[in-house]
């Protein structure tokens, strides 16, 4: 009989569209203020001005999708882990 793991981190993989959950959500945000205003000021260079803004999101989007670390710009863990308070005095030679 075959065993199976379970996998708990599903959402980290997670694609609607080629967008992760949150850029996904970022874009659905983007879409329905768009609507809003395209409900409330209805003109038609409006119209295509907002569909080119939402297009270049999305691009945008997925480029960003595509390669995270374009805007990493710390490190992911700190150098060195430690519970003791920090006193400010540095004992070592340098």
């Amino acid at each position: 009989m075959k065993k199976f793991e379970v996998y708990k981190n599903i959402r980290k993989q997670a694609v609607i569209f080629g967008l992760s959950i949150s850029l996904f959500a970022l874009m659905m945000i983007s879409i329905l203020a768009s609507l809003m205003i395209i409900i409330f000021s209805f003109s038609f260079a409006m119209i295509i001005s907002i569909l080119l803004l939402n297009s270049g999101l999305y691009i945008a989007l997925t480029r960003i999708n595509q390669n995270p670390q374009l805007f990493q710009m710390v490190k992911v863990f700190p150098r060195i882990i430690s519970n003791k308070r920090n006193s400010g005095f540095d004992y070592e030679q340098d």
